[in-house]
């Protein structure tokens, strides 16, 4: 590609001359394979998107990855795909995917830009959902065409993850002549495209973080606790709850917020403190905090009567650390903490 004249993708992904669509356009159809694709880092992500990229014509023609459980993966999901070093994905590739952790991409990209790697015109694309476009500037200057699109989605490395990219939302930030490009690219891999400014990804990614990262936490603790209940299948008896639980959030709002928390039941709370410091201490300070932000928003959204909190908070507030007295399951003052209770921090206090 002339470094003068880049080819920029056009509002189907195509190549076409950045001043506009050309007769090349006229015969798309005569060339099914418009981009060559390749992934550096065959994480869970990278080779799902290629896959998803392929299904609408593109061409995987390269993959790097070091682990066994990278190989592996890119040879389910993109067969006969050679995999090769970063530096010769790039050669080989028009479109290129950044599949790495967050903590790596700058070094990467950086690297990939000092030894020559990156080529004038050609379509450089990670996809961190904390990064924008700056942590791309050293592959920009280098004369490539920068995309950060970020898959709202969990993956698991299999095939089922392709399927999943159907009306999934892409946190998409992009400069304002290749917005046409990323959102031609989200929608031939099945998603959805959210444009979001630059300086807010960083708060985006944090608010996926919560929600996700954190509810596969909680999942897990909850089934664990059920566990030593007796319960033997944890995950039939969550599954439904948790499934109205989340339907509820998502229609409702705080208006769907419900259990002792909301309701004040300041004894039933203070029970559950003390029952998860015998059985369970590591899960004691996510409860308190949780069970706080709860308090806070029912309170705020007039769930939670005033004089109800009091008391609710005053349990909250009062839970033991580091030995401290705590309540009782009634809400009285209880014994001196000791023993696996001693030494339980208060996240947030």
């Amino acid at each position: 590609m002339n470094p003068q004249h880049p080819r920029t993708p056009g509002a189907d992904g195509r190549d076409e001359p950045a001043g506009g669509p050309g007769p090349a356009a006229a015969r798309a159809q005569d060339r099914p394979a418009r981009l060559s694709v390749g992934v550096v880092g065959a994480g869970r992500v990278g080779p799902a998107l290629a896959a998803a990229l392929q299904l609408a014509g593109h061409r995987p023609v390269a993959v790097s990855g070091v682990s066994d459980a990278s190989r592996r993966r890119a040879a389910e999901l993109l067969p006969g795909v050679p995999v090769v070093d970063p530096d010769e994905v790039l050669a080989r590739s028009e479109l290129v995917l950044l599949t790495v952790p967050d903590d790596a991409l700058p070094g990467l990209v950086a690297g990939l830009a000092r030894t020559g790697a990156v080529r004038p015109g050609q379509l450089v694309v990670h996809t961190s959902g904390r990064f924008g476009l700056s942590v791309l500037e050293p592959a920009l200057r280098a004369g490539a065409l920068p995309l950060a699109l970020h898959p709202v989605m969990t993956f698991t490395g299999t095939a089922v993850d392709v399927q999943r990219l159907a009306g999934c939302s892409f946190g998409v930030t992009a400069p304002e002549e290749l917005r046409l490009a990323a959102q031609a690219l989200v929608i031939e891999m099945g998603g959805e495209p959210e444009w979001i400014p630059e300086e807010s990804r960083p708060l985006y990614h944090a608010a996926l973080a919560i929600g996700a990262n954190h509810l596969v936490t909680l999942v897990n603790q909850s089934m664990e606790l059920l566990r030593t209940t007796g319960v033997q299948a944890p995950d039939r008896m969550l599954g439904p709850l948790l499934g109205a639980a989340l339907d509820n959030a998502l229609r409702s709002g705080d208006a769907a917020l419900t259990g002792p928390v909301a309701r004040g039941d300041a004894g039933t709370v203070a029970a559950h403190v003390e029952e998860l410091r015998r059985h369970a201490p590591q899960t004691v300070p996510g409860y308190l905090a949780m069970a706080r932000a709860t308090a806070d928003r029912a309170l705020d959204h007039g769930l939670l009567k005033p004089e109800l909190a009091e008391p609710l908070l005053d349990v909250l507030n009062d839970a033991p650390r580091d030995g401290a007295a705590g309540r009782g399951p009634d809400g009285t003052q209880g014994p001196q903490g000791g023993g696996e209770a001693d030494g339980d921090g208060e996240a947030g206090a």
